[in-house]
């Protein structure tokens, strides 16, 4: 399901990722000690794992609070008086900040690369259709669909060599939710690497970025993934090794319908291209990318493209490595890897 997210709980978090050897004492090795951050913020949960000498984990979250505060102002759609919220609003002398710039300049790469699954723009049709936890899935008109198309579309929108934000139609709407928590992730990741801290772990709501090594094991983080068909007791499907890498999950197995006729079990993506909502038997992809934000916006759109030209796409991608979990036509589980995948683990 794409989902724009940033400060509601978007499809991303309905896939629930554990970090394996984070929850251990404080543990010192050549005067390495190994501490925790984490709380609520972007509407998600956050964990920050590091390795210091001399960081007191109240500084740090001194810095995570002030970064989280310059993020909303600039990307939250739930913050009247933030930036993008102003751009939707129809502010077009606005100059945006460097957080917007970057996290527009990522998405329009993204956007030429996946021609055009992913859109940041989709938010109308992600509200006509209903998605998101609680809400029972509309069908929306020919007619409905026809109007909000007209004001859909990223390259409906640009950005001036002023920092000023361009739109075709008056209604366009900027949701970065789909994109902005991993670029959340990254610039936390920055701030620990110019506090010298060599060795961590970043995630929030699930999107990950890891550097260096686990005082614990001494071996490089691993998270865990879950089991989407799991019962009463917790079971994972994978145990991924991330090598100085990041990590972005998205999925939306918890928002499905099952086949009257054959029993199938059917998840729906909004498919930006053409505005419907289509069936699908993808249940999430996990995406490893240099950067979360990169990683982010990819396992959207490959929640939404066809399963044949997603992998086409991503084997295109020496940066990128790609992990989905389908649904098949009994209901079971299958894996499909692109083919460095395994290779990183």
């Amino acid at each position: 399901m794409i989902r724009m997210w940033l400060i509601s709980m978007d499809s991303k978090q309905l896939f629930s990722i554990v970090f394996l050897g984070l929850f251990f004492s404080c543990h010192q090795e050549n005067h390495l000690v190994s501490k925790r951050i984490q709380g609520f913020a972007l509407g998600t949960t956050y964990s920050i794992s590091f390795n210091t000498e001399n960081l007191e984990e109240t500084f740090v979250e001194y810095k995570v609070d002030s970064l989280f505060a310059v993020l909303n102002q600039s990307l939250s759609t739930y913050i009247p008086t933030s930036d993008i919220s102003k751009i939707n609003k129809g502010d077009s002398l606005l100059v945006v900040d460097d957080h917007f710039v970057a996290v527009y300049n990522q998405a329009t790469e993204v956007y030429n690369t996946t021609d055009g699954f992913f859109d940041p723009t989709v938010g109308a049709l992600v509200n006509a259709y209903g998605f998101g936890p609680g809400k029972k899935l509309n069908t929306v008109s020919t007619q409905q669909l026809d109007s909000i198309l007209q004001f859909t579309g990223w390259d409906k929108t640009k950005l001036s060599i002023n920092n000023t934000i361009l739109k075709t139609h008056p209604k366009v709407y900027f949701d970065f939710n789909a994109i902005a928590k991993g670029y959340a992730v990254d610039v936390l990741a920055k701030c620990l690497r110019h506090l010298k801290v060599a060795s961590f772990l970043v995630e929030i709501g699930g999107e990950i970025v890891a550097q260096g090594k686990s005082l614990k094991s001494n071996s490089f983080w691993k998270v865990a993934i879950d089991d989407p068909h799991q019962g009463e007791n917790r079971t994972f499907i994978q145990v991924i090794t991330l090598e100085n890498k990041a990590l972005a999950t998205s999925g939306n197995y918890r928002k499905f319908s099952i086949n009257e006729t054959t029993g199938e079990r059917w998840v729906h993506s909004i498919n930006p291209k053409t505005g419907k909502a289509i069936p699908s038997n993808i249940l999430s992809v996990s995406v490893l990318a240099e950067n979360c934000m990169k990683a982010d916006a990819f396992a959207t759109a490959l929640m939404v493209m066809p399963l044949q030209q997603a992998k086409l796409l991503i084997e295109k991608q020496p940066s990128l490595e790609a992990y989905w979990i389908l649904s098949d036509s009994l209901g079971k589980v299958k894996e499909v890897f692109s083919s460095g995948f395994l290779n990183e683990n």
